[in-house]
């Protein structure tokens, strides 16, 4: 018999890391407490369902979600600078409403000088993804050198702004660059990926394999209770963008889960436009 686990790569490390295991369970049995799917009543875990059986689920759960309005061309996919967006982009973003840590409602265009402010626009999965908490502590350690070059540091999410309290309270992350897309609006815009199979089991996620010691470190504090209500929303993939006023100078689409770009490239992208 075949045995998948469809979580996420995290679920997947607990096949090599036993301690793992209490993590991706308490994840796993919040997510499904929700009318995401139902498992098996003998199954205490999505990591022991056969193959065949989550055909049966996919063939359920695939009609509840939403389908994605892309904006934008999709990216190529280079490391260094991705520049395959309309020109107007930051433009039509700009537009997009989120919302604060706090609970108010702002525009992308209020949040950096939209002349030649620059901008790291770091989009992440939802607030309950281990993989972002791990993403949202390497920002917090890099915020001194995005501020160093005159950077803004933008971190939007998938949730509420309560979830978004959580995170910054637990992780813990500082409130004034968090932000809140409980409707995915931003993540639209930028065309960014959505699905099952980018999700759980695209190539780029095994990325994560290699960065278990510092998932593991920055988890310490993790719940579950951040994770969306709207469950659809575990599906969402992020995205890394660096904008000078209005004009993208670099944008990258995750592949998969945790499949983050290095920050030291996107600062160095940050400090060639600074200095342009």
């Amino acid at each position: 018999m075949i045995l998948v686990s469809i979580t996420s790569p995290m679920a997947m490390l607990s096949l090599r890391s036993p301690s793992s295991m209490p993590l991706i369970s308490s994840s796993v049995s919040h997510i499904c407490s929700k009318p995401f799917f139902q498992l098996p009543s003998s199954s205490n875990s999505i990591a022991s369902v056969p193959l065949t059986k989550l055909k049966s689920i996919y063939t359920s759960v695939l009609p509840i979600f939403r389908p994605r309005l892309v904006s934008a061309r999709a990216a190529t996919g280079a490391t260094d600078s991705v520049i395959d967006y309309r020109e107007d982009i930051g433009e039509i973003l700009g537009d997009v409403s989120i919302f604060t840590a706090s609970g108010q409602r702002v525009q992308f265009s209020d949040l950096w000088e939209q002349n030649d402010g620059i901008a790291a626009v770091v989009l992440l999965r939802h607030f309950g993804c281990v993989c972002c908490w791990e993403l949202a502590t390497a920002l917090k350690e890099a915020k001194p050198r995005f501020d160093a070059a005159g950077v803004r540091l933008i971190a939007v999410d998938v949730g509420t702004p309560d979830k978004a309290r959580i995170l910054a309270t637990r992780l813990p992350f500082p409130m004034e660059c968090l932000y809140a897309d409980p409707e995915r609006k931003a993540y639209d815009v930028l065309g960014l990926y959505y699905g099952l199979g980018r999700t759980f089991f695209n190539p780029a996620s095994k990325k994560v394999f290699s960065r278990f010691k510092e998932i593991r470190e920055a988890t310490k504090n993790y719940t579950i209770e951040a994770t969306p209500e709207d469950r659809s929303s575990v599906l969402q993939q992020g995205g890394t963008f660096v904008f000078r006023g209005k004009k993208l100078l670099y944008g990258r689409k995750d592949e998969g889960t945790g499949d983050h770009p290095s920050l030291d490239d996107v600062i160095n992208v940050c400090r060639k436009t600074a200095v342009a």
